[in-house]
């Protein structure tokens, strides 16, 4: 079955920085297509106000009532989406490029990436309910002023810290249920591999895209990390690889001045013919395609 790219609504209801979809704030729910579904190259925050829902996320089963939390992650899948008919919610949309600019998950552990896989719900308080509003509040208030001195920086800085409380709020919930073997069969000693993985994955910076490369690292076969991984965050150990190695390049075509040729030397791809073939396949640009993008994103701010 095909798989919908659901875009960030636009219209009532919504606000962007500038035309972009980088990073989309929606007030109300409006309903979702039907069928697999994966939502651009974003992920998103969504807290329910009201009503219920049941979907499954990558084929985990997802229940939301009213309060209750969930972050979406880039890539994943979503499909069977039901909702009662006073169901509505508050998302925030973020793209990858966003989520690397603001810097937040260097903050953090690369074991919640395993983490939030296994645990991407939880219920607030009363206590997280206010403190969430008077977020989304601040963020709301900052893109309608889009006039005021250092708004993309100010607004970046909000969701910045409004991701680390939802990192905070989902690993209290994790605590709660650690001894329900949260891993599966895969136990503490496969969890610290699938870490350990993601680990060097991003210390390659792009440099190494071969998955029996990390397998002969970490002392095992390809095929046992790429069953731990499926089961640890229903990823196969390629598309972290591939998701490593977009952020390499992603960062040096926005960063950095440095030439198609110097950047496929760097990341030690045979020559840059093949460096932009890869990144094409990857992220549906060319290289030169996403950087005059990016600038042109950071002239309308």
């Amino acid at each position: 079955m095909d798989i919908f790219e659901f875009k960030p609504r636009k219209g009532a209801g919504t606000l962007r920085m500038g035309d972009s979809d980088e990073l989309v704030l929606v007030d109300c729910f409006d309903g979702m297509p039907a069928g697999r579904i994966k939502p651009m190259d974003h992920g998103i925050i969504i807290i329910c106000t009201a009503g219920a829902a049941q979907f499954e996320y990558d084929g985990q089963t997802i229940q939301l009532n009213k309060n209750d939390l969930f972050l979406y992650m880039v890539r994943s899948v979503v499909e069977k989406f039901m909702s009662t008919p006073d169901f509505n919610c508050r998302q925030i949309w973020f793209s990858r490029g966003e989520m690397w600019n603001m810097n937040t998950f260097t903050k953090s552990s690369l074991s919640d990436v395993v983490l939030l896989k296994q645990h991407p719900k939880a219920s607030l308080s009363d206590t997280d309910v206010a403190l969430f509003d008077s977020y989304y509040q601040q963020l709301s208030h900052h893109m309608r002023n889009s006039s005021l001195a250092l708004y993309p920086d100010i607004v970046r800085s909000i969701v910045s810290t409004f991701l680390l409380e939802v990192l905070s709020v989902l690993r209290r919930g994790e605590q709660r249920t650690k001894g329900d073997n949260a891993f599966g069969n895969t136990g503490l000693h496969g969890k610290k591999l699938a870490d350990r993985f993601m680990q060097l994955a991003e210390q390659s910076d792009g440099r190494i895209r071969r998955v029996d490369e990390y397998a002969k690292m970490l002392n095992v076969t390809p095929k046992y990390l790429s069953k731990l991984l499926m089961e640890t965050m229903n990823r196969r150990p390629s598309e972290m690889v591939h998701f490593f190695t977009l952020q390499a390049i992603e960062n040096r075509l926005r960063f950095t001045d440095m030439t198609m040729q110097q950047i496929a030397d760097d990341l030690q791809f045979p020559n840059a013919s093949f460096f932009g073939k890869y990144f094409k396949e990857h992220s549906g640009m060319t290289p030169m395609e996403f950087r005059i993008k990016y600038q042109n994103n950071n002239e309308e701010e």
